[in-house]
Order: structure tokens, then sequence, then C-alpha cells
């Protein structure tokens, strides 16, 4: 998101407070010079309330970028509280608030706008979908030819109970006649429980977190790509970040099935049901004796990740949102090499 502000002709200017609460008091001593407009990222919740204040006072749309809900998290996916008990209602309450007093909220995918939608009683028209996408200088794809020995199939991750890592490693359990090697690159709260599992597989190792600057270049050394296998509703609403890397690169991708993963994906991206061991390793094993797909499948899919999530992609779609308060703002038409615009935007901050 970043990169496709500068595309636009924006400035970024960052601004962190220390106490959220008194953000905009902060922002009075710290920030210097007029803006255009305030953009709340991902996971700051906590911030909106004093950036709704500030930007008042500085006649300035917001826009609240939330990526995912605290409420869904802490209540359907975690099961901190039961959607019955009271302060699973006021913690639905104060986020419906933060969102409502937003000018626009920003979605990844049209599922998870319409679950903002429906649980804060927030209007379609105040809400914008911009999928996550994946920075193309370090998520591209290289030449590549599969392994022919051992095939090396790669998740990346944190760990978390969405991405179902330990599904993987029950898949790996079925796997181990097969010249198939499974690594789980990453750290999170369920690692420990993967090691435990992973003892005595000969297949499967994990690997610590290699500098997210190279991270592209990690996946590309694999021969496949593991998405998410989580089972709860909001894995079904999202296409994470990890699903973007994987097609920028150019690897054939197995993940969960969703309703945003249609007949219009290429054939390399293959889905299985959530948290079913069993069809993850069978899909996999499905690759790995028909070697000679996953190269045209690899193609396939950095081609359909540059049409529906590229950074060229991303700057139109925040164009679009954009043009909703500021008429004048168009993605710039790219050039040849991709580098230079064809025109210089105009500058906002």
């Amino acid at each position: 998101m970043r990169a496709a502000f500068r595309r636009l002709g924006w400035i970024v200017q960052d601004f962190r407070p220390r106490f959220s609460p008194l953000g905009d008091l902060e922002a009075r001593l710290r920030v210097l010079g007029p803006v255009d407009l305030v953009w709340v990222p991902s996971f700051r919740q906590r911030d909106v309330a004093a950036a709704r204040r500030w930007a008042n006072r500085a006649r300035v749309p917001l826009i609240f970028d939330p990526l995912i809900s605290s409420y869904d998290k802490k209540v359907n996916e975690r099961g901190k509280f039961s959607p019955s008990n009271p302060k699973a209602a006021a913690l639905r309450s104060w986020e419906a608030e933060l969102f409502v007093t937003a000018d626009l909220v920003v979605a990844d995918t049209v599922l998870h706008a319409r679950y903002f939608a429906e649980t804060f009683a927030l209007p379609e028209e105040r809400l914008a979908v911009i999928p996550v996408g994946a920075e193309e200088t370090i998520f591209h794809p290289a030449p590549w030819n599969p392994a022919k020995g051992r095939l090396e199939a790669l998740f990346w991750g944190s760990f978390i109970g969405l991405q179902g890592p330990q599904v993987i490693v029950e898949a790996a359990r079925l796997t181990q006649e097969l010249p198939l090697d499974w690594v789980l690159l990453g750290a999170g709260p369920l690692r420990a429980e993967c090691e435990r599992r992973a003892a005595g597989l000969a297949n499967l190792r994990l690997e610590d977190w290699y500098p997210y600057e190279t991270l592209g270049e990690r996946i590309r050394q694999a021969d496949l790509a593991l998405g998410i296998f989580g089972g709860s509703d909001k894995a079904g609403r999202v296409i994470p970040n990890k699903v973007y890397q994987a097609l920028a690169c150019g690897r054939p991708l197995v993940t969960r099935e969703t309703a945003l993963i249609d007949a219009h994906w290429p054939s390399g991206v293959h889905v299985v049901p959530p948290e079913d061991p069993r069809a993850l390793a069978e899909t996999v094993a499905r690759l790995a004796v028909d070697r000679d797909a996953l190269v045209a499948q690899g193609e396939a899919n950095a081609a359909f990740f540059r049409e529906i999530a590229g950074e060229t992609v991303i700057a139109q779609r925040l164009s679009e949102a954009l043009r909703r308060f500021f008429p004048d703002v168009e993605c710039p038409q790219i050039s040849a090499d991709e580098q230079q615009y064809d025109r210089e935007p105009p500058h906002r901050q």
C-alpha cells in the first residue's frame, strides 16, 4: 500500500503515537505541516478514535485499513469469549464504533467487506476492497526446473490457527514413502506443537525465519508452495499475503478451499478441504508425480498474480478508493520498463 501511494504521487508521512488514546494531542505537537488524508493501517484499532479527532481538526478524510477485526479474532477465531458473553458484546460495540467513525474502511476481500458490513452495520458504500498483494521487488518469478530427486513443499508463516500448520505435519506423516520433503519456516504459537507432532518424521523439517528481504529467494528454492489450512470462518474469508507471495514467485500452490478461489483461478492453484491432512497429502503426492506440469502451472500463477494483485492493480484500486475524496487522483500509466511513469501525478500528503 505504501508503494501504491507513492505511485499515485503521494508523500507518505509516518506517525506512531506513544500512547494511542492521546495520539491526537501528540500529533498536534509532532506532525509538521498540513496533510490531505489520515490513513490508519492494519491492526491499529487502538489509534482510530484519536485519529478521528485529529482528522476532524484538520478537516481531512480518515480511512481505516484494519485487515482483520479484533472481535472476529478474539471471539470467533480464538474463542476467548463466547458470542453471548457480555464482554464479546462490548468488544463488538467498541469496534463497530471505530469502523463507523471512519470515512472509508478498506477490506482485503469481498467476503471480508461483507463481514464488516454485516457485523458492524457498516454501509457498503463506505467500504473499498483492495487485495494485500506482495512486493514485486522481493516476490517475483525466476527460471526454474522442479527437483529431479526429492521435491520440496514449503510453508512459511507465523504458525497461527488460521494457517493450520499442524495439518501439514500430519500430511507429511502420510507421505513418508514418497521422494518428498515438507518444510515449515517461521515461528509462532503453534510451532512447538508442530515440533512435537513432527518428532521422528524424516521427511519434514522446521526452519527459522529468513530476513524478509530474502524470503522470495527462499520461496523460489522450493518446488511447491503451501498456503493455509485452518478451519475457521475467517480463514475462508481471506486470501493471505503468503498466497500472493507464492503466486508472485511463480510456484504451484496448495491451499484450503474458499469461495474466493473459483474457476477463474489458474490450474496452478490447488485447493483442499480445511483441516484435512489426507486431502493435502494426496494432492501434493499427485503433483510430485506429474513434475513436468509444475513449470507451466507456476508460470500461470505468476501471470495471474499480476492480473489480480500486482502493484499496478493495487495502485489502481487505491486510486479508485481515493477518488471518492480527491477526484483528480488517477493511477498513472506505466511505461514499458514498468519503472517510469508516463506523467508526473499531483503530489498529496
